[in-house]
């Protein structure tokens, strides 16, 4: 069985993801240095975190924030070039995304009961 997939990144620039939609989302941004007098001084990364994309993201003080990123711990980021004076939308922005694989020799992200019992085990090689 075929276990590889082949990922295609998206310039957060150029097109979003659906609603709704998980994905694979390259951060950019910078440590914070220890450095009081250059705060600018920490190292740049880049590195890639689960999330998933909204045109509507509501928080639990009632404040919109419109196509944006949200990760798993409810941290806001937005597109890369936007920008948002909210003190609670994250400065780290998404570069890129990717749309997520499917499940391992499946052609879906979800299965439940027995076809996820009859994926999984047609995937380890024990059926």
């Amino acid at each position: 069985m075929n276990m590889r997939t082949e990922v295609e990144w998206v310039d957060s620039r150029q097109r979003l993801p659906e609603d709704g939609m998980p994905v694979a989302a390259a951060i950019t941004g910078r440590f914070p240095s220890d450095d009081a007098d250059d705060p600018g001084a920490g190292q740049e990364f880049w590195l890639v975190r689960p999330m998933y994309f909204t045109s509507r993201h509501c928080t639990e003080d009632g404040r919109e924030y419109r196509d944006c990123f949200v990760d798993s711990d409810g941290v806001i980021r937005l597109p890369c070039g936007r920008e948002d004076d909210d003190p609670r939308v994250c400065d780290d922005p998404i570069t890129h995304w990717a749309a997520l694989p499917t499940l391992p020799g499946a052609t879906v992200h979800y299965l439940m009961g027995e076809e996820a019992k009859a994926a999984r085990t047609k995937a380890l090689g024990e059926g």
